[in-house]
């Protein structure tokens, strides 16, 4: 049976609109994301040279690393709400051009205070960046490509992991160069390639369907009413209850174990992100950039896992089941990866990153469905910035059971019980008016 405003929206015209958007946005949005990942991550690379040179010890070093997320998470709702005010075109390039100017300071963090204030200032520059991603792509893209769109984003953070490797491991040969050491070369060269790419965003980038000149007139129409009428079903789903308020979020359950979720899989994917090179290194006998290089072959699986399981998501509308695989993965993985070698290490820490990754971004097609209307930008915000407190948690428990014990296997095997946990939680999230595939 069709629904009633079938006859009202040209949904072939719509659907050759979003296919439009898809191309024109994606590329730029994975690009940005690339940067945004390599600036947020790159101190995993740099983590020796900074103890050898600033003496920063392992456990300061995972302190610093987590406190990017404190400020992340204080400012990610505020910032939000400034993207909805502003548009994504604006705040985006404000964002990009901020943290670029962040990073870039990194090099001159030459103690652990200095570390701490840059990495504090680095989470209020970036906050607000992912979650106003995911925002943005409600206002552009209809459900039916929205978990590849989520996918794709999430497939730009393996390409940033493949490519981080290597770069970073050539960045730090060029030490000495200029009077500067490679950890400063590291951070000011992928500092200022984020303000570079500001400015292509401020003209490449358009905030809503309304200002896209690219888009023919029927286009245009037919893919506004298909994102409204969208919008209209989520905010008349009667039948799961009214959804938040601005104000009540934090009190909804659902709202609740969103967060929750999304926590588990970022502990377990900065628990990989910010101690592989150190796994690498424990092969030994290995160059910075052999380092580098090893290190993207868990990203390379990642990347395929990501883009497939995006596909099988939108195809069979299995969204809960394709979370949950990921969870198990990374559960797995992360368990092994606590009682090997470190060159088996490498393999079971593929399995983990395929698992997070596939979760990451199967997850948020749930709070996209589940919010409504002005609850939106603010609920993502809210869910990624209580998430991405997992950014903290990892390094710093890492960082805490390596300086204790002199191994970081007990802060992995950690956080495979909390995988595990989240795995239980997935089976009570909802996400449509409608029964849910799975």
């Amino acid at each position: 049976m069709s629904r009633p405003h079938d006859s009202a929206i040209d949904r072939t015209q719509a659907s050759i609109a979003a296919h439009k958007a898809f191309r024109r946005i994606i590329p730029l949005v994975m690009v940005m994301f690339v940067a945004n990942y390599i600036d947020r991550v790159n101190i995993g690379f740099a983590k020796e040279a900074l103890e050898t040179d600033s003496g920063i010890s392992a456990g300061a070093f995972g302190l610093g690393a987590g406190l990017f997320f404190v400020t992340y998470a204080i400012f990610e709702i505020p910032s939000n709400l400034l993207l909805e005010k502003y548009g994504a075109r604006f705040w985006l390039t404000r964002i990009m051009a901020s943290w670029g100017v962040v990073s870039a300071a990194m090099m001159f963090a030459h103690n652990e205070l200095i570390f701490y204030v840059l990495r504090l200032l680095l989470g209020v520059a970036e906050a607000g960046f992912f979650a106003g991603v995911i925002f943005y792509f409600v206002q552009w893209f209809p459900n039916a490509l929205r978990g590849r769109a989520n996918a794709y984003l999430y497939a730009a953070s393996t390409i940033a992991a493949i490519i981080a490797g290597p770069m970073s491991g050539a960045l730090l040969g060029m030490h000495g160069l200029l009077g500067l050491r490679g950890w400063q070369w590291l951070f000011l060269i992928e500092g200022l390639a984020s303000v570079l790419i500001a400015a292509l965003v401020w003209f490449r980038l358009e905030s809503r369907p309304q200002d896209a000149s690219w888009l023919g007139e029927r286009e245009r129409t037919a893919l506004i009413a298909l994102l409204d009428e969208e919008a209209q079903e989520r905010s008349a789903a009667r039948d799961l209850g009214e959804a938040p308020s601005r104000w009540s979020m934090l009190r909804d359950p659902q709202m609740l174990l969103l967060c929750f979720i999304y926590f588990a899989a970022q502990l377990a994917q900065y628990s990989v992100t910010f101690w592989l090179p150190s796994f690498v290194r424990g092969i030994g006998g290995l160059s910075e950039f052999q380092v580098g290089v090893i290190a993207v072959l868990p990203y390379v699986f990642a990347f395929v896992a990501v883009l497939t399981s995006g596909r099988i998501a939108d195809r069979t509308g299995l969204r809960r089941t394709v979370l949950g695989a990921g969870f198990v993965l990374a559960a797995v993985g992360l368990g092994l990866s606590a009682m090997v070698s470190p060159v088996l290490a490498i393999v079971t820490l593929s399995v983990a990153a395929m698992g997070f990754k596939v979760a990451a971004s199967s997850f948020y097609y749930i709070p996209q469905q589940y919010l409504a209307g002005a609850l939106a930008a603010p609920g993502i915000a809210l869910i990624n910035s209580v998430g991405n407190l997992g950014g903290f948690v990892a390094p710093t428990l890492l960082g805490q059971v390596q300086e204790r014990t002199g191994t970081a296997s007990g802060g992995l095997l950690i956080i495979a019980i909390v995988c595990l946990v989240s795995l239980a939680g997935v089976a009570f999230t909802r996400y449509s008016n409608r029964p849910d595939p799975d």
